[in-house]
């Protein structure tokens, strides 16, 4: 029963971390340092995905591994996943333009959807990870 539990937390890892991260193109697709007002635009925008993917692979990792720090990783990968969800939703609901094409739509909405899905199977079998 462990196994299936940590499959579970490994592929919601996985799969949250590639919908988070094809939303993070998408991004730069809508130029999303506009959006938010990052100082420095591209250049900024893309060394802070470079150390946000590493901090999330890094994370993966020590899923794989069932280290200490892995439910503390998916939990943080989760609570990324909602808050992309909820900022975005809040710019759409305020007129913003960005990201209102159905597949990014779709991507933020199975993030979210991931992101509590993970959530939950962490919260209730820490010994799964």
């Amino acid at each position: 029963m462990k196994d299936e539990k940590m499959r579970w937390a490994v592929n919601l890892y996985l799969l949250n971390c590639a919908l988070l991260f094809t939303h993070e193109i998408d991004s730069a697709f809508w130029r999303e340092w506009d959006l938010i007002g990052i100082p420095g635009g591209i250049q900024v925008f893309l060394v802070l995905n470079f150390a946000l993917l590493i901090v999330a692979l890094y994370g993966f990792q020590q899923v794989v591994l069932g280290s200490n720090s892995a439910r503390a990783f998916s939990f943080l990968l989760a609570a990324a996943g909602v808050f992309a969800f909820s900022i975005h939703t809040f710019f759409i609901a305020t007129g913003r333009p960005e990201f209102t094409l159905p597949v990014s739509l779709a991507i933020l909405g199975a993030t979210l959807i991931v992101s509590l899905a993970q959530a939950i199977v962490v919260w209730r079998d820490a010994s799964s990870l």
